[in-house]
């Protein structure tokens, strides 16, 4: 990949990410708070859901720390606690996988359930199925590192993403020559990863942040009206 390019997608757009990650949140939260929230459709093909529900979210949880742990843990850290690079690899590529498979299986239960249940089809928004379309692909990416990743059992396939990953945290505007010669699928990955970021504040994702405590401080109030008004009216 070009030079420019490369420092484009991998040394400036992670920025642009996670700039609007994080101030999208805040204003969504500030200016909309009453789209804050995960728009259910829990009464419509409930096993399904509760299939697919379960298995995508303790899929995608431990992916994700899998993640936070794996790139952002300083490589002294490990090797302090005397645990090797190749060990290393070969412990993500088995919790990885796994973890990826039983997230996978849960996406396509969640996808297959919005797009072919004409009821619940019609109450989705478009981007209620452009973000399950955009992690259902994020997902088949990540499961197609893993072929890659067992050619390179020494885990210094590995330590290039962990020095990209924690260059950007620490703001080294050299960060993006780590990846320049990664697999186009590794880039493709991550370049996807961090375009998730982007889109976030604007889709249902947003309800991850969510805590029962922040409903006490919304501005505004609901109108709640006894059966008996109901019913006079």
């Amino acid at each position: 990949m070009n030079d420019s390019i490369n420092q484009v997608l991998f040394g400036y757009y992670p920025y642009l990410c996670l700039t609007v990650f994080v101030l999208g949140s805040l204003v969504r939260f500030d200016r909309e708070q009453y789209t804050w929230r995960s728009g259910s459709s829990q009464l419509l093909r409930r096993r399904q859901l509760s299939w697919g529900s379960n298995l995508f979210h303790i899929g995608i949880l431990i992916i994700f720390f899998g993640h936070l742990v794996g790139l952002l843990t300083p490589i002294a850290i490990f090797d302090f606690l005397g645990i090797g690079h190749s060990f290393k690899q070969i412990m993500a590529i088995v919790i990885g996988g796994a973890a990826g498979i039983a997230c996978l299986i849960g996406i396509t239960l969640l996808t297959h359930r919005r797009l072919f249940d004409a009821r619940i089809r019609n109450t989705s928004s478009f981007g209620d199925i452009f973000i399950l379309l955009l992690l259902f692909v994020q997902l088949l990416l990540g499961l197609a590192t893993i072929p890659i990743s067992l050619e390179h059992l020494s885990g210094a396939e590995m330590i290039k993403f962990m020095n990209w990953a924690q260059g950007i945290v620490t703001l080294n505007p050299g960060a993006a020559s780590f990846v320049a010669d990664a697999s186009p699928i590794f880039k493709l990955h991550i370049f996807l990863g961090m375009t998730i970021f982007l889109v976030f504040p604007f889709t249902r994702l947003v309800h991850v942040w969510s805590a029962p405590i922040w409903y006490l401080g919304r501005r505004g109030y609901q109108v709640v009206r006894t059966r008996q008004q109901v019913q006079a009216k």
